[in-house]
């Protein structure tokens, strides 16, 4: 079982900014690649981004041109930076290690804990 620690996320106003991150205490994440998915109230858990392990990304319709998923392999980070954010933004946001992506989604290997993102108007 490989550990992965969310952090970032909160509550914003429409419009604003925040950026989720996502790691693997003793794990590499190099070489794998890292789903976002967010889930919200009364919702199923949806596909947000994927990002390859060359850094290649693809993102859902809803969210495209607004949020990057950008890694760090250095630090061993990945992270979800989130602009001009909307109400229907909001949910639980989760990062998942995978093999590899099929478009903006993928199969988890693991889940990181998930983190709260709440936008008002």
């Amino acid at each position: 079982q490989v550990h992965i620690e969310q952090s970032g996320g909160g509550s914003v106003q429409t419009g604003e900014s925040l950026r989720l991150s996502c790691t693997a205490p003793g794990f590499t994440l190099a070489p794998y690649a890292i789903g976002w998915f967010r889930e919200a109230p009364g919702k199923e858990r949806e596909g947000v981004s994927c990002i390859t392990s060359v850094s290649s990304a693809e993102y859902s319709g809803s969210v495209a041109g607004r949020f990057t998923a950008i890694r760090d392999n250095a630090n061993n980070m990945v992270y979800l930076e989130m602009n001009a954010l909307k109400p229907e933004d909001t949910a639980d946001y989760y990062c998942a290690v995978c093999d590899y992506c099929s478009g903006h989604l993928c199969l988890a290997n693991w889940w990181g804990q998930g983190t709260q993102v709440a936008v008002s108007s």
